[in-house]
């Protein structure tokens, strides 16, 4: 018996490996668009091990403590602690920028790739019936990332991210009855409190990426199970000596994971890693240095969210001050409808969604031109969330692009918001209606006609 085999046998009656052949072998449909849940995956790797080396020099307290670093301006300063060993790994650690922007940009193209990968699910019928459950886990995906990004804004305590952290303290302590006890978990008490850059560090580095974790193991593991949703198939597919029908569902055609989708998975990890380089390399991110220690005597004059978290910041600008009531003890605010209420809607329908439309079990995908009222929906939604986003940078909107006021644009905004989607759903419904309706049918066999 050869070493090699003797190595084979050794391993095969402990783990057996014979067994995991099946596995190696699964087929995974040669669908480019398919593969944005692997830079979603990639991206959260490398935010794992960039946030490990950020975490090394990275102090989570308030206190004051004097700089002495290469930043001539704030020399022998007392400043948070926070904020000076965020200028320690940008300006004293070596790669400390490179790594804290490749932090950034990661961050940034895993909650893109969550959102396109949804869309691409969404428009394809790929949550259909039995994949219900992946879609409800993928969305509370969506909800952690997006919860990652915010609690790690708010680390570098300087005066921007004070403030955008003030503000969803705001958001959290709105809430009717329970907001005076949440903003104590999370916050640690009235913002800003020593115990609020603590906690958010514990939620940003442990909490919520062992939660993401759970959460792409549960999602891989349903995959798994219930295997890839496929493209139709042009016709009968041989495989082998085999011929699979076009129609059944029961066999996925496709690349085998080994030796074939690893190597793609591959070249889709290190294209994602030298995007991420690249970005880090060429393109600058949050200068601390520019707007100093936090100052709460003090508001920058430009505040706004990253661009995923902009269409909540939409809400909050748009929503009347007039909507505040009351009922007996409990008060409702505007903050709360906006940032609370209305993103809760948001996710509740996006998460009820399958569950609404329901259909048959199916294996596979479906063209976004043959399903008018489901390509409605996903456009409206698009246009929805896209109006929300240009309304939370009205004041830029006002007074760069149009030259007046926010009081002139808001009402515009409020009105499109509210009428464009159902617009354009309309639109897109009477297109793709128009045209289903208009296809025609040839026979397969040529008989009943003149030869």
């Amino acid at each position: 018996m050869s070493r090699s085999k003797q190595v084979y046998d050794w391993f095969d009656s402990r783990l057996d490996v014979a067994g995991a052949q099946g596995f190696l072998g699964k087929a995974f449909p040669a669908e480019d668009s398919f593969l944005l849940g692997e830079v979603a995956l990639f991206c959260f790797l490398f935010l794992v091990l960039s946030g490990a080396f950020l975490g090394f020099f990275y102090e989570p307290s308030t206190s004051d403590v004097q700089y002495d670093g290469p930043v001539a301006e704030f020399q022998g300063e007392e400043m948070p602690e926070a904020f000076v060993s965020v200028l320690h790994i940008t300006y004293a650690v070596p790669f400390g920028m490179f790594i804290r922007r490749l932090h950034h940009w990661a961050a940034h193209l895993f909650v893109a790739s969550i959102g396109l990968h949804m869309l691409r699910v969404f428009f394809t019928g790929a949550y259909r019936n039995p994949r219900e459950p992946n879609w409800v886990v993928g969305t509370g995906l969506a909800v952690l990332a997006m919860g990652a990004a915010y609690t790690g804004y708010a680390l570098p305590f300087d005066e921007f991210a004070a403030t955008a952290t003030g503000i969803g303290y705001n958001l959290t302590v709105s809430v009717p009855v329970v907001g005076d006890f949440f903003g104590e978990i999370i916050f640690g008490g009235q913002f800003p409190t020593s115990a609020t850059i603590p906690r958010l560090y514990f939620l940003h580095v442990l909490v919520i990426p062992v939660a993401i974790g759970i959460g792409l193991a549960v999602h891989m593991a349903i995959l798994i199970r219930q295997k890839h949703t496929e493209a139709p198939r042009d016709g009968d597919v041989q495989v082998g000596e085999e011929t699979v029908d076009r129609d059944d569902d029961s066999v996925i055609v496709g690349l085998p994971a080994v030796p074939n989708q690893t190597a793609v998975s591959a070249v889709v990890f290190f294209l994602t890693a030298a995007t991420l380089s690249a970005l880090a390399g060429f393109l600058p991110v949050h200068n601390v240095a520019e707007y100093g220690p936090n100052d709460p005597a003090s508001t920058p004059e430009l505040i706004m969210p990253d661009w995923f978290l902009m269409w909540v910041y939409g809400f909050l600008k748009l929503l009347p001050q007039w909507l505040t009531f009351s009922v007996g003890p409990v008060h409702v605010n505007t903050e709360f409808l906006g940032g609370i209420v209305l993103p809760g809607l948001v996710f509740a329908a996006i998460i009820a969604w399958p569950f609404v439309d329901r259909t048959e079990a199916t294996h596979f995908t479906a063209d976004p031109l043959d399903r008018p009222r489901q390509t409605a929906v996903g456009v409206a939604a698009v246009a929805f969330i896209m109006i929300a986003s240009i309304a939370g940078m009205n004041n830029i909107l006002a007074a760069q692009v149009l030259g007046t006021t926010t009081d002139v644009v808001n009402p515009v905004l409020t009105a499109a918001l509210l009428g464009v989607p159902p617009l354009f759903g309309g639109l897109t419904y009477l297109l793709l209606r128009d045209g289903a309706s208009g296809a025609t049918a040839t026979p397969a066999s040529g008989g009943g006609g003149d030869d």
